[in-house]
């Protein structure tokens, strides 16, 4: 319907100005919408950084969501987090998708 198709619309606006704004946010390296199976829907990264992170973010990610599970089976992973010496990944599941950011880990530290 009409109505279905604008709401649907609406969303994906909603969906794209978020992006936007975190990948404004100063020590954001890339953003990724992925799903649960690890196919790239959007990326802010080029095509071959978005591969890689894609492949190996929607296993950790699947990983972990199933060690949470196995622990507790009336618990679900609401957030993963990362952090190297270089990066630091964080990972917030939803339903059907996986929003992943990558900053830089020394970004908004006090000095």
């Amino acid at each position: 319907s009409h109505e279905k198709k604008k709401k649907t619309m609406s969303s994906i606006s909603s969906v794209e100005s978020t992006l936007s704004r975190i990948v404004s946010h100063s020590g954001v390296r890339g953003v990724l919408i992925l799903t649960l199976s690890g196919s790239c829907v959007r990326s802010s990264l080029p095509p071959d950084l978005t591969a890689q992170y894609s492949a190996l973010v929607s296993e950790l990610a699947a990983k972990a969501a199933s060690v949470t599970r196995t622990l507790d089976a009336t618990d679900e992973m609401t957030f993963l987090r990362v952090r190297s010496r270089q990066h630091e990944i964080m990972v917030a599941p939803d339903k059907e998708f996986l929003l992943v950011v990558i900053q830089d880990p020394e970004q908004g530290k006090e000095m």
